[in-house]
């Protein structure tokens, strides 16, 4: 019998045999129509991807974790998830609120003193966390190495519009937050995770710094060249794209916010928090952290919402109107480092969720195509077991 076959058997005792005959084949072989192709058009050595379907997982791997050593993919190969890092940043900040050690509705100078009466302090950590800063730049400068730079780099700093008035991804606004939360902890942002949020969630192998005892375990990334890569320290990378982590463990972090009401009191009003629809840009409506859409929606606006416009340009921001308010939501975020491609999709009303990580940058339209059609497949699936 496959692994996959054996995991669902595991999973799905509570159902009789006959609710499962054919649907973890048919399954499968939708994973794989969707999943094969991808990697073949982009020379992706290895994925694995993680799905449940009301509280039920299965696991699928493909490739190998590193092209020298053929190690194959498995549920416990360590991934980097590039800015699905941000997340967990989210998460972390929500959490800190909840424990009353901050306020998203504060100000990072409150936390940062020499940020007092800066333009980048006319932003709350809320908005830092939405991008809505006033136009913090995708990237931290290449020239700024370490906090003090940093620091007297947002000191400095100008916005191109009002607090709350533009959306411009940033690696540098939710990064300044996740340093902000961290600061409220009394620790560091890797400190703050490791020590606190992940084991929290129930994630034991989710990582800022992967550890010796799980090296022989972390992938390989690869570039365009095929050659071997990790990702490259920086200022607020921790914060905004380095975090390590299983197909195995990023399924329970899904879970967890499919059914945020089994987490502790507090924890489960954090990841709650992240959920909430803070604005509308485009076809996207913006969570903290977290992107989502109207569910069943459609593959065009899904596709819109992760055009590099999005990640590339300022776009306004609207109030979040009732239709994008009310019934079922897909949420979703994409990750990406040099070597390392990541894309997350659930819907909670629906109990569905999708976890699909590559050891190669690949671009978010084929992700996106690839998870919609496993989100399909998984609805498909839902239907024939019901």
């Amino acid at each position: 019998m496959q692994l996959i076959s054996r995991l669902f058997a595991i999973a799905c005792a509570v159902l009789p045999a006959s609710a499962w005959a054919g649907s973890d084949a048919a399954l499968r072989a939708a994973v794989d129509a969707a999943i094969r192709p991808v990697m073949a058009e982009y020379d992706i050595p290895g994925m694995a991807v993680a799905v449940t379907i009301d509280g039920r997982p299965a696991f699928f791997h493909y490739g190998v974790a590193s092209t020298e050593q053929q190690t194959p993919v498995n549920a416990d190969t360590i991934f980097e998830l590039g800015s699905v890092s941000k997340t967990f940043t989210a998460t972390l900040a929500a959490y800190a609120q909840e424990q009353g050690l901050l306020s998203l509705d504060d100000h990072p100078g409150a936390y940062l003193p020499i940020l007092q009466g800066t333009a980048i302090d006319g932003a709350s950590l809320r908005q830092l966390g939405t991008y809505a800063a006033g136009g913090l730049p995708l990237q931290v400068p290449d020239a700024i190495a370490g906090m003090p730079a940093m620091l007297a780099w947002l000191q400095a700093w100008q916005p191109e519009a009002a607090p709350g008035a533009i959306r411009r991804y940033s690696n540098a606004s939710i990064g300044l937050l996740g340093h902000v939360t961290a600061l409220a902890m009394h620790t560091d942002f890797a400190g703050a995770a490791e020590h606190t949020l992940f084991p929290q969630l129930g994630l034991h192998d989710t990582y800022v710094k992967v550890p010796p005892g799980a090296a022989a375990r972390y992938a390989w990334g690869y570039n365009k060249a095929n050659q071997a890569i990790r990702v490259n320290p920086g200022v607020f990378d921790a914060e905004a794209y380095g975090v390590k982590s299983t197909a195995a463990d990023m399924l329970r972090f899904v879970q967890a916010n499919l059914a945020p009401g089994q987490l502790p009191a507090q924890l489960r009003r954090a990841v709650m928090t992240t959920q909430l629809a803070q604005f509308a840009s485009g076809s996207m409506v913006q969570g903290l952290g977290w992107e989502q859409y109207p569910y069943p929606g459609s593959l065009a606006r899904l596709l819109d919402g992760n055009a590099p416009a999005m990640a590339m340009d300022a776009q306004p921001v609207r109030p979040v109107d009732a239709g994008e308010k009310s019934g079922p939501r897909l949420f979703n975020k994409t990750g990406s480092t040099g070597g390392f491609g990541a894309y997350v999709l659930f819907v909670p009303a629906k109990k569905l969720g999708v976890v699909m990580l590559a050891n190669k940058n690949y671009p978010n339209a084929a992700r996106v195509k690839a998870g919609w059609a496993i989100l399909q497949a998984l609805a498909s699936t839902q239907r024939d077991i019901q």
